[in-house]
């Protein structure tokens, strides 16, 4: 029900109370009292401790049942109160009690998967600020264009109890940021995401590097369209415990929200116009500043100097790779920048130029065709492939929504439409295997079948050059 102990306490206690005022008078006052106390002393737990949102019904629903059951206890009150009078009130406080694990359950608190490579994980935030390139989102000639960089890599084994990285940000106080600002980019309520903020991740803050596993292959990542860094959290920290670094970036001013490290908060100004050309136009330029901010990234990666990990990036074996937006990025910093060597696109439409070709093997995730897909989305990602100079792959993933390609389904309603039909568990899996399969046969070479790895996950289209489909 993802509810924590205090909370199932609270709601075990609140139905008792509701149902105390049925049972037969001999057990009626132990159950009404053991109940009562329960709920009091988990309701004082939960406001020291924080109240999620989904308990306030709970809360509710029992404050107006003490009424019923409480009254009772007194034989002569006992008499006065009918069944016909206490049964709606009683009905009603079991729906209200019974909304609180339902909207547990579809705005839950994320739990990720646990890696299932052979290194632990270890994450760390770095910020960079490129000389070289102003800042086109604001007016001042003299601002700087800066990314702020998550990386997740191998890491040694750090103690059982040691403090598990927090999710979406540094701190609870940057991740309340962060959930806020995508809340309010897809027109929700602030309050429904509250529960993102409490999660931790199975990374751990600034771990040392792991010893072994010589240097490692380098995943440059850019999330989708006002996404942040940690967007793929599960996915990233997957393919760390697999010998891959992953450098995730925030995009300021594209993202919904970024904290720099004095502070200040930068929050989304890439706006809509309305006009499918100039929306084009607007998609193609934000995609070109992306795909310089994933080079800038790379860059500053392989300078690495006085870093823990200075001489264990394999800057020779790197894969850019996104999500929607991001995914075009990906694409566009493949063609201008050689130093990418494959590309991963989930769930991307290509803007901006299609030209020159791409020369880098590339793997695209999609999601299942619907008579609600964009009828220019597969024509254009396919003559991408078609044109690329390399094998390229188009794998559909049945069941998939466009958000299975991201966290989304570890905290959002599990409506096919938003986030896919495959489940919390499946969908990381899924995405993060088919991934590998790739990663692993392109930059390390690896032995087998890669199509027929990527067959397992969904319907596979390999185009080879020269084809022309």
């Amino acid at each position: 029900m993802n509810l924590s102990l205090l909370e199932i306490l609270a709601l075990l206690s609140a139905v008792a109370l509701v149902v105390a005022r049925w049972l037969p008078a001999v057990v009626r006052p132990h159950v009404t009292i053991a109940a009562g106390a329960v709920f009091l002393l988990a309701a004082i737990a939960l406001c020291v401790t924080g109240i999620r949102w989904q308990l306030l019904p709970v809360l509710a629903g029992a404050v107006v049942a003490a009424p019923f059951a409480f009254p009772p206890l007194v034989r002569s009150r006992a008499r006065r109160v009918r069944w016909w009078l206490a049964l709606p009130g009683s009905l009603a406080c079991a729906g209200l009690i019974a909304t609180g694990p339902v909207t547990a359950w579809a705005f839950p608190v994320p739990v990720f998967p646990v890696p299932s490579g052979g290194f632990a994980v270890g994450t760390r935030v770095l910020q960079w600020t490129d000389p070289d390139r102003a800042e086109t989102f604001t007016a001042d000639p003299l601002d700087r264009r800066t990314v702020v960089a998550q990386l997740w890599y191998p890491a040694q084994n750090s103690p059982a109890d040691a403090s598990r990285a927090q999710y979406l940000g540094r701190t609870e106080d940057e991740a309340r940021t962060v959930s806020e600002a995508l809340a309010r980019g897809v027109g929700l309520p602030g309050f429904l995401l509250d529960g993102i903020p409490r999660a931790r991740t199975h990374a751990i803050p600034d771990a040392p590097v792991a010893a072994e596993g010589g240097r490692f292959p380098v995943v440059l990542f850019s999330p989708g369209s006002s996404g942040v860094r940690t967007q793929n959290t599960a996915w990233a920290e997957e393919l760390a415990s697999h010998g891959y670094v992953v450098a995730a970036l925030d995009h300021p001013y594209d993202s919904a929200a970024v904290v720099l490290s004095d502070g200040r908060t930068i929050t989304s100004a890439t706006v809509s116009a309305g006009d499918r050309a100039e929306d084009e136009r607007l998609a193609a330029d934000w995609t070109a500043i992306r795909a310089a901010d994933l080079s800038f990234a790379l860059t500053r990666l392989a300078g690495l100097v006085a870093d823990p990990l200075t001489g264990r990036l394999d800057t020779g074996r790197v894969a850019a790779t996104g999500h929607s937006m991001g995914g075009a990025a990906a694409l566009q910093a493949a063609r201008r920048d050689h130093r990418f060597d494959a590309v991963i696109d989930l769930d991307g439409y290509p803007h901006g130029p299609l030209s020159p070709a791409l020369e880098q093997p590339t793997l695209a995730l999609t999601q299942a065709v619907t008579p609600g897909t964009d009828p220019r989305y597969l024509p254009r990602l396919a003559e991408v492939l078609t044109h690329g100079t390399a094998t390229n792959y188009r794998l559909t993933i049945p069941g998939a929504a466009h958000l299975t390609f991201t966290d989304g389904p570890l905290y959002l309603p599990p409506v096919s439409s938003i986030t896919g039909s495959l489940g919390r568990v499946e969908s990381p899996r899924v995405v993060a295997g088919a991934s590998l399969a790739f990663l692993d046969s392109v930059l390390r070479k690896g032995s087998g079948d890669l199509a027929g790895a990527l067959s397992s996950y969904g319907e596979l289209n390999v185009v080879r050059p020269g084809t022309s489909r």
